[in-house]
């Protein structure tokens, strides 16, 4: 990531503002922030960068935030959208399908989930038969990740219940666990793909507020 920056202003140098610089790979700096704007609209802002540097564009937009600016964000990384949007609107193919907090979407999906990944991408089939006979509501299901997840109310509780009727089925498992929803769950639930099999060049996956 090559960080360098260029900037101009017509008021004495005295009267700047104090630029802000947050950290970026390799030990140097991202451009600095001169001023503070009101609102500020960023597209994909940490496409194609490393962690360290994407961490330090959501700490720079964080203290932009708190000092006062509202923020228009468009990504496809919901886990972004999870840590820097006060209010999201989930977007598929154009139209917004889905609107608020992180929380309330959740909520949406349920609370607990147990998810199993299979070993064998033959077996996501009977996966999918034996946890929808177990849990609350559709299955969600990640054929490109061989992957099954549904609601189940006391999910801990429960796990020795869900290895023991898929070890019965025959299935072998790569993961199983059990936790709480994501933007993930969300958007598959709400669109019945992942957010990354989305085209290229349509809409983006999510478009969160901030201020």
């Amino acid at each position: 990531m090559s960080c360098s920056s260029a900037s101009t202003s017509s008021r004495p140098a005295a009267a700047r503002p104090r630029p802000t610089r947050a950290g970026c790979a390799g030990g140097s700096t991202l451009p600095p922030l001169v001023v503070a704007p009101p609102i500020l609209f960023l597209d994909e802002p940490t496409t194609g960068l490393d962690p360290r540097s994407r961490q330090a564009v959501w700490d720079l937009i964080g203290e932009l935030v708190a000092g006062g600016t509202t923020l228009l964000l468009t990504t496809q990384y919901l886990d972004e959208a999870d840590r820097l949007a006060d209010r999201i609107a989930v977007v598929d193919s154009g139209r917004v399908i889905a609107e608020g907090t992180s929380d309330e979407l959740k909520g949406q999906v349920g609370g607990e989930r147990v998810e199993a990944t299979v070993a064998h991408s033959e077996q996501l089939d009977a996966a999918v038969a034996v946890l929808s006979r177990l849990g609350e509501g559709a299955p969600l299901l990640d054929a490109a990740r061989g992957r099954v997840a549904v609601p189940v109310p006391d999910g801990a509780r429960r796990l020795a219940e869900v290895v023991r009727d898929l070890d019965a089925a025959g299935v072998e498992l790569a993961d199983l666990a059990v936790r709480r929803p994501t933007l993930d769950d969300v958007f598959l639930a709400l669109t019945g793909h992942a957010a990354e099999e989305v085209p290229e060049g349509e809409a983006p996956v999510a478009q969160e507020v901030a201020a």
